[in-house]
């Protein structure tokens, strides 16, 4: 039974994807510097699954290895909402997850920024609305950014990130 499986190893090799390239790394430190001008200090994410196929949150998860390294740029998930600065939600919001979200999003101290992380978190996606699912978050939660994608990568939800970090939380001195 193995070897099938190991004379297609050998005539394929290893597939793999190419790691980031050095734009990319350069961006990620650029987010980093810039969130720390803003806020000051790390950035701390609650994420919310409301209902999705995971492959947002395998997404989410490739910014912990080390091309990424969303520790090392200062943010980090925390597990209590009381703690976080920002609410990541992937997927629909299933109607049984609805009032569980609700609460995370009253728990969090203000300013908070909600993000609907994927299609699926902005208008249902391939889920839609049901008896199941209400669609997208913004019909449960006041959302402030959108990052499109099925799932969307990496660098473009840590560059989403940015994005909801500077214009929600900018200083109040009339910039534009």
């Amino acid at each position: 039974m193995m070897w099938p499986l190991i004379r297609q190893i050998a005539k394929v090799g290893i597939v793999t994807e190419k790691p980031p390239v050095a734009q990319e790394m350069a961006s990620a430190k650029r987010i980093h510097d810039e969130i720390l001008k803003i806020l000051g200090r790390a950035l701390t994410i609650r994420e919310v699954d409301a209902g999705s196929c995971n492959g947002c949150e395998l997404e989410l998860n490739a910014l912990g290895n080390v091309y990424y390294n969303l520790e090392g740029l200062g943010i980090k998930f925390v597990a209590s909402p009381r703690h976080a600065d920002m609410l990541l939600v992937t997927g629909p919001v299933s109607r049984s997850m609805s009032h569980a979200l609700a609460v995370t999003n009253e728990a969090m101290p203000d300013p908070k920024i909600v993000v609907a992380v994927g299609d699926c978190a902005i208008n249902g996606g391939i889920f839609g609305t049901s008896y199941a699912s209400l669609g997208g978050v913004s019909k449960a939660l006041k959302v402030d950014l959108t990052i499109p994608g099925c799932p969307p990568e990496p660098i473009v939800i840590l560059e989403g990130i940015l994005t909801a970090v500077r214009y929600r939380l900018r200083p109040r001195t009339g910039e534009k």
